[in-house]
């Protein structure tokens, strides 16, 4: 399997705003903590390792420069 970085919604919009209403009304610990649980839900059910760790790596690519510890 191969990490998939088109859309696979027939609605990409809909899914994005379910994230985003999802969040509503939340705090930023509970948001944290939110994302955290949709991670581990979401990796759990692709349950393959390299395909998670291609993911991170791409995720942190994203990362504004400043927010790293990594030189």
């Amino acid at each position: 399997m191969t990490l998939s970085t088109t859309s696979n919604f027939a609605d990409p919009d809909t899914a994005y705003r379910a994230l985003v209403e999802a969040h509503r009304g939340l705090n930023d610990e509970a948001s944290a903590a939110l994302d955290t649980a949709l991670v581990l839900i979401l990796a759990n059910h692709i349950g393959d390792i390299g395909i998670l760790r291609e993911a991170i790596q791409l995720a942190k690519r994203h990362l504004p420069a400043n927010q790293t510890t990594e030189g």
